[in-house]
């Protein structure tokens, strides 16, 4: 069984759904259909989508609340990530860069020891369904530019400059 519920945040909704093993999605609901987003969900994870809680989304919430005040600089949930193997690679692989930094597209395709890679790169980094937790948003364009975010560039900046700031790190202002 699939538990799914919205969470608050300070930018916006998110939805948010588990499974018994963990966190399975996270995706801010503005402009989606969520009524496609939870069959997508069901599909894939081959099981049923009912709308709850259960101890892994009250974590999520508390592990977020802590996020957004600052205090929490990584989350520690148990997160269940259906992909492929190239797929799983690249989301471990966000989840190592430090928070408060940013690197390219470029540079994380060289990381992983594939630097012809770079569209994949991304384009598994759009599929990321866990926003957030796994911090795709830490990823920018090779000029230094944001681009691609599901959850939309304001958010991608607000999310850079959230963790610049309480990391200690200068704070971009350019606004977009």
């Amino acid at each position: 069984m699939i538990k799914t519920t919205t969470i608050g945040t300070p930018i916006g909704e998110m939805a948010a759904a588990s499974t018994s093993g963990g966190i399975c999605l996270l995706e801010f609901t503005e402009g989606r259909d969520m009524a496609t987003v939870w069959g997508e969900l069901a599909k894939d994870m081959n099981d049923e989508v009912k709308p709850g809680w259960n101890l892994h989304l009250w974590r999520l919430r508390r592990q977020l609340k802590e996020y957004f005040k600052g205090t929490r600089k990584g989350f520690s949930i148990p997160l269940v990530t259906p992909g492929t193997d190239f797929q799983k690679e690249v989301w471990n692989n966000l989840s190592e860069i430090p928070y408060g930094s940013t690197i390219s597209y470029q540079k994380q395709a060289d990381t992983l020891k594939n630097s012809e890679a770079v569209r994949a790169v991304a384009q598994a980094n759009s599929s990321n369904r866990i926003a957030i937790v796994i911090p795709c948003h830490r990823v920018i364009g090779s000029d230094g530019t944001l681009v691609g975010y599901s959850g939309g560039l304001k958010r991608k900046r607000w999310l850079i400059d959230h963790e610049k700031k309480y990391s200690g790190q200068a704070v971009d202002q350019e606004l977009f």
